[in-house]
């Protein structure tokens, strides 16, 4: 019962990290005064983003779209 209590607590906090760290990326972005910084910080939250998305379907070893 321990493995899978830990299990969701682990997966939550990684999904908070990477969303904060999207908002940390899209704030640099709107900020940035710099057009080569802002094409960087873009494409690092759309990396992001994606992992995310990758994690949330794929994170009980089973992917969430065919159960």
């Amino acid at each position: 019962m321990g493995a899978t209590f830990r299990r969701p607590q682990r997966r939550d906090g990684i999904l908070s990290a990477l969303n904060l760290s999207i908002e940390a990326m899209n704030l640099a972005e709107s900020v940035s005064a710099i057009a080569p910084a802002k094409a960087v910080f873009g494409s690092a939250g759309v990396l992001l983003t994606m992992i995310r998305v990758r994690l949330y379907f794929f994170c009980d070893d089973l992917p969430r779209v065919h159960t």
